[in-house]
């Protein structure tokens, strides 16, 4: 008999301590990532779904591998609220329920599915164990019934609390790819190393028409192990003139504070993006809007839609902001980072050019990189070209970053890139199609080597599982 890990010592592991007892209800926290759900009252039986349906079902070290992907389960952040959580199959597939029946379906991203999808962690009926409740139904609970899986009103007898029990327990089917680096879905990533320790910041994803509300910061020592540190900026609470469309965050460190960089929009009304800048002493947030306003408003430069910002910080300390989607544009930042000079704005838009500027220097040379084609698109890519100065002229050099379709890997684009501190080793993040099941708004974070010729040509970047 395989042995398993139960939920305590799984927390215990990832740095997650959860304390347990068995009533009243207490919120609880769970480690992210791949695991199975294992019955309280009927051990070696796991949540897993058959034909669409959840059941509760026997799974053993000689079940089928497809019993055992079945029974894995990816326990990532809440598709409707950071502070719960869903759980996507190694299909891509999310657990929700519909008419009160636990199945698995792909994520349409509308409220609706957002918040069936969603379930938040109380404590279960031992220790060890988890309950967890609907986000939008929160008086009912999952639990087996005749070992099919429901959500049904929670009752206090101690039978249906041990049946809408579970232990989270090693995965049957457990990761073995690289990418994504981060569980669950998360897009347009801005990486960048700050004190020795890598910080990224993505786009939540998930949502019809991108139009999710919130940014999280992940950080690593070593780009395989990340903490999350939770939501840094909430356009909800945080933005005065953003409720939509918190898209594409980047992050720069000056006069020992750091700035965020990012497109937000309205629900409803004026839909038009715009850019703004919030500021933390700490590059894990949280961040506060730093103007109580937009930098850079709708309307204020001709062409383009002002979304994708990113900050480039020069040797002797100048700092470009660059942006746009249809229009590259960039513009000297003054020096307290949350103002600039307009009639010093320059359009530098290279040939193929859609969205999702980024700009380094290596060895004295200038690289801007952007994304061609749409987000949606499966040729969703990375283009580069080459200057002498931060504000150009640029050669193009071609597309450096595409689809793998060979491996299921589509639409691979709005990267960042970093250098290792005191080295030249370099990586690339980007988005990708979520693998399998992905598309233009399902999509995860994957990070690569990215490497360069003797002649300062990047190679072309192999995207990897």
């Amino acid at each position: 008999m395989r042995a398993r890990v139960g939920l305590a010592l799984s927390a215990l592991a990832t740095g997650f301590v959860v304390i347990v007892t068995a009533a009243p209800a207490q919120a609880a926290t769970l480690p992210t990532g791949a695991a199975s759900l294992e019955s309280v009252n009927y051990p070696g039986r796991y949540a897993r779904h058959l034909n669409s349906l959840g059941q509760l079902e026997a799974v053993t070290a000689a079940s089928t591998a497809q019993v055992k992907l079945d029974a894995t389960f990816t326990v990532v952040n809440g598709l409707a609220s950071p502070s719960c959580y869903s759980f996507q199959t190694k299909g891509g597939l999310f657990l929700r329920h519909r008419d009160w029946r636990l199945r698995v379906d792909a994520n349409t991203g509308d409220a609706t599915f957002r918040g069936d999808a969603t379930f938040c962690a109380v404590d279960g009926s031992v220790a060890g164990s988890v309950s967890l409740a609907s986000h939008n139904y929160p008086a009912r609970r999952i639990r087996h019934r005749d070992f099919a899986l429901w959500l049904d009103t929670y009752q206090d007898t101690a039978v249906f609390r041990a049946d809408s029990s579970f232990r989270l327990t090693a995965p049957w089917a457990p990761k073995t790819a690289v990418n994504p680096v981060i569980p669950g879905l998360f897009a347009d990533p801005h990486i960048a190393n700050f004190g020795g320790r890598y910080y990224l910041y993505p786009t939540t994803d998930g949502y019809a028409s991108w139009s999710g509300t919130y940014y999280k910061a992940f950080s690593s020592s070593d780009l395989v192990n990340w903490t999350d540190h939770g939501v840094i900026l909430d356009h909800g609470p945080d933005v005065s003139w953003a409720d939509n469309s918190a898209w594409a965050p980047a992050v720069a460190a000056k006069n020992g504070q750091y700035y965020l960089y990012f497109s937000g929009g309205l629900a409803s009304g004026n839909t038009a993006k715009q850019l703004g800048v919030a500021v933390s002493s700490s590059p894990a947030g949280p961040f506060r809007d730093a103007l109580g306003r937009p930098l850079v408003t709708s309307g204020q430069f001709s062409g383009g839609q002002a979304i994708d910002p990113m900050v480039f910080t020069d040797d002797n300390g100048q700092s470009y902001l660059y942006w746009g989607q249809g229009v590259a544009r960039v513009v000297p930042l003054n020096a307290d980072m949350i103002s600039f000079d307009a009639s010093q704005a320059r359009t530098i838009t290279p040939s193929g050019y859609n969205e999702a500027p980024f700009v380094f220097k290596r060895n004295g040379t200038y690289y801007l990189m952007w994304s061609e084609n749409d987000t949606r698109s499966e040729d969703y890519r990375v283009a580069y070209a080459t200057g002498s100065s931060p504000l150009g002229p640029w050669t193009n050099r071609g597309v450096v970053l595409q689809k793998r379709l060979a491996a299921g890997i589509r639409g691979p684009g709005h990267h960042s890139v970093v250098r290792a501190p005191g080295t030249d080793t370099w990586y690339v993040a980007y988005h990708r199609f979520a693998v399998p099941a992905g598309n233009g708004t399902n999509r995860e974070t994957a990070v690569d080597r990215m490497q360069f010729n003797a002649d300062g040509t990047i190679q072309p970047i192999v995207p990897s599982l």
